[in-house]
């Protein structure tokens, strides 16, 4: 069990299904920030749930992330491209990217799945 997974077991141990219900109800309260919460983890792969409010000040990340839009919408940053998001929507950043949202609405919540090395996947 590497350091993700001993960190998460405790608080989802043996789930295979997360709600963001669930999930919201393990966030720390708005004005914090990052505000975000692990969810799980298993092998290199770690779950969060981000609900920013007000701005997002992202750090760049050293592994690739898969964004899924649980509730909300606004626009998106993610390197040199900006674009349009909305319930429903995935975003894909690779290791390394400058990213954040913005102009999102009060209720914004993604599920944030991290996977894969350090400094991202080869691309072939």
């Amino acid at each position: 069990m590497n350091a993700n997974e001993k960190y998460y077991a405790r608080v989802n141990v043996g789930r295979r299904c997360f709600t963001l219900s669930d999930a919201e109800s393990l966030l720390p309260p708005a004005g914090t920030h990052p505000r975000s919460t692990g969810v799980y983890a298993h092998g290199n792969m770690l779950l969060k749930l981000f609900a920013p409010r007000g701005h997002d000040p992202q750090p760049v990340h050293t592994r690739d992330e898969l964004y899924f839009v649980a509730q909300g919408s606004g626009s998106f940053v993610n390197g040199a491209d900006r674009h349009s998001f909305a319930t429903g929507d995935v975003l894909f950043v690779p290791a390394g990217v400058v990213h954040r949202f913005e102009d999102f609405t009060a209720d914004l919540s993604v599920w944030v799945v991290f996977y894969g090395p350090e400094g991202g996947e080869a691309t072939t």
